[in-house]
């Protein structure tokens, strides 16, 4: 199993990904740092933030990574380097982070459900109870 932290600027914020590759794929999680990060920032990242985020990658759903397969040392250093010079965050980092981000979305969307019908039967009860008490004339 290896992995990798990138730090990037997105247009926006500047961002960290941690991408674990195992066996059954990639897993990849997310860091958003705001503003750039200095050397004291990104130490205190490495001993406050790293092991919960290392936790939420091996938990995402895996990504299959279709780039696994043998290659001769020397193409794997070219395609190293080519990689180091082309976009830092990889596709099935994306995808890997898009899987869990509808997870969650599922999830959210699940309890809202829930949370609304339970709100309704409580206004059901209530009415019910006030007609209850008018019928009785109180």
């Amino acid at each position: 199993m290896s992995g990798t932290f990138t730090v990037f600027f997105d247009g926006q914020f500047w961002v960290g990904v941690l991408e674990v590759a195992g066996p059954d794929g990639v897993r990849a999680a997310r860091y958003v740092f705001g503003s750039e990060p200095t050397g004291p920032d990104l130490l205190r990242f490495v001993h406050r933030d790293f092991l919960p985020l290392l936790e939420r990658a091996l938990t995402a759903p895996p990504v299959p990574d279709q780039r696994r397969r043998a290659v001769n040392p020397k193409r794997l250093a070219r395609e190293a380097a080519r990689e180091m010079a082309a976009r830092p965050l990889t596709t099935a980092a994306q995808e890997a982070l898009k899987a869990q981000h509808e997870a969650a979305k599922r999830a959210a969307r699940v309890s809202r459900r829930e949370r609304r019908r339970a709100q309704a039967e409580h206004r059901r009860e209530v009415a019910r109870a006030k007609a209850k008490a008018r019928h009785r004339g109180r």
